[in-house]
């Protein structure tokens, strides 16, 4: 006897739409790089409950959104920037998942924000096949695409070369000379103006017309065109050439600082155009007018940029040179098969360990909320860190980490939010460069646990558990960040323990 086929189930995608009590992140993200901003429209493509359209409205953007359950009156009308966020993972049918696909980017004027479900911790418990997904307990569909999967189908379905910002997160551009340059600005450098240290009457007097050409020399490392910048004229009008004005700049502040933000400029673009190598690198031309100045100014020709850089990306592939690179890095905390640094200390990395992130986050995008970059030593692999408390706890517990594999770009992605005994950082400071905030205070209250003795062994304090039991053996406890003695702790204990130290001490000096 045949056994009967099981009846389709019935799927209701309204379930799988999200209230929030925050932005979605894809939404965030393109406020935070300035692609969404005032002087752009926003449409939300399938908006749900319409919370993004609501809380960008309330911050001054002109927004609107559709949803075929929730708001299918709504027209659906064309903007600058279109969000089609968690839609595509939750329609199971994919003619009409890819219907939603080319509709929304027929909408966006300029970018078209896509995000997906890339990552599910258990695809068995509670769950059953459909289609090329699963239905969910709540009885909506879900499918969860690998990361360089939901790439590849994005770009296939629009004829595009999507942008990864972060995980599941995409970026894709109307204008190529745009997306160039959002790439680009991924890998650009904070500088700050040189300081001003000597009292040059010439430069005081001109100090007002000469700060915008001192701005820019900062922010693209060379100096502008006749139409870049608007004081142009008047700087010309005064000193001839603008040559000749910033050399009264040089007189008033120190030219290394200046040869030093040049150089920077010079690594960026080096390692954005190293990357462009893996996938379409533009032409010239398809680059924005100021991008084409900046390799002209820095480099002299595209050609010689191009020929730099990928020797440059030849070099990484040299395990050998990375590993070495990790080994005598300045920044970061070097342990033996790793060196950790904060994402703030990215961009003073060593050009070759900012080019080997890149190879990992030009296709997967650094994990949103990312704290720590892991450079593995022994194996080609990136790992991103989440320690939410970092800068408020003596030392944060680790959330969730995302581990890239260089050579196949599988991720593992791992949730430690619920452990009873999660891994925990200790010499903060190490991780960060002296001008992070809190670098002091970090720093201090290393020194007063080394002088407890707390950090000696290392390979049993590295998890809350055996860092709580360190702590109880040393009657330590940690407040704010000092060391202080427990309360609780025995009076004999405690004896014996500050003439251990004293000890100690005594054989130091």
């Amino acid at each position: 006897m045949v056994a009967p086929i099981p009846e389709a189930p019935e799927i209701e995608r309204h379930r799988a739409a999200m209230v929030r009590i925050d932005l979605s992140k894809p939404v965030r993200l393109a406020i935070e790089s300035a692609i969404l901003n005032k002087d752009t429209t926003f449409f939300d493509y399938g908006c749900g409950h319409g919370g993004d359209v609501k809380r960008t409205t309330n911050q001054g953007y002109i927004s609107s959104g559709w949803d075929p359950y929730y708001q299918p009156d709504n027209p659906l009308v064309p903007a600058d920037i279109v969000n089609l966020g968690y839609i595509i993972n939750v329609i199971e049918d994919s003619a009409e998942r890819r219907e939603a696909l080319l509709k929304a980017w027929e909408l966006a004027k300029k970018v078209l924000l896509v995000s997906a479900q890339v990552l599910i911790d258990d695809r068995i418990s509670g769950q059953i096949a459909y289609a090329d997904g699963i239905v969910t307990r709540r009885n909506t569909f879900q499918k969860y695409y690998e990361q360089e999967e939901l790439k590849t189908y994005i770009d296939q379905v629009l004829g595009v070369d999507a942008i990864p910002v972060a995980l599941g997160i995409y970026f894709v551009f109307r204008d190529d000379a745009q997306a160039e340059s959002f790439r680009a600005s991924r890998f650009r450098s904070y500088l700050t103006t040189p300081r001003i240290l000597a009292n040059i009457k010439r430069f005081e007097d001109y100090q007002e017309l000469l700060s915008p050409l001192m701005a820019f020399v900062t922010e693209r490392g060379r100096l502008p065109t006749v139409t870049e910048l608007p004081s142009v004229p008047d700087i010309l009008a005064e000193f001839g050439t603008l040559r000749r004005a910033f050399q009264v700049i040089l007189q008033a502040t120190d030219q290394e600082e200046w040869d030093a933000i040049s150089e920077k400029r010079r690594q960026d673009l080096l390692v954005y155009l190293a990357l462009t190598h893996f996938s379409h690198r533009p032409k010239i031309g398809d680059l924005e007018t100021i991008v084409q100045n900046d390799i002209k100014g820095l480099f002299g020709s595209y050609k010689q940029a191009c020929v730099a850089a990928d020797m440059m990306l030849i070099s990484v592939g040299n395990p050998r040179l990375i590993a070495n690179c990790c080994k005598h890095s300045a920044i970061g905390k070097l342990l033996p098969n790793a060196l950790y640094v904060h994402v703030s200390a990215l961009e003073s990395l060593n050009t070759q360990l900012r080019l080997y992130e890149g190879c990992a986050s030009r296709t997967i995008g650094r994990m949103d909320g990312a704290t720590l970059i892991k450079f593995h030593i022994n194996v080609p692999k990136i790992s991103y860190l989440f320690y939410p408390d970092f800068d408020t706890e003596p030392h944060p517990a680790l959330q969730t980490s995302m581990n890239i594999d260089l050579r196949d770009l599988q991720v593992v992605y791992r949730d430690y939010d619920t452990s009873e005994n999660p891994p925990i950082l200790h010499r903060k400071e190490t991780f960060v460069t002296p001008d992070y905030p809190g670098y002091e205070k970090f720093a201090k209250l290393t020194r007063q646990e080394e002088n407890w003795g707390l950090l000696d062994h290392t390979s049993t304090i590295g998890t809350r558990k055996g860092w709580e039991k360190c702590l109880k053996e040393h009657c330590a406890e940690i407040r704010g960040n000092r060391v202080y003695w427990r309360k609780d702790a025995d009076p004999y204990k405690v004896k014996i323990i500050m003439s251990a130290r004293n000890r100690n001490k005594s054989l130091d000096s």
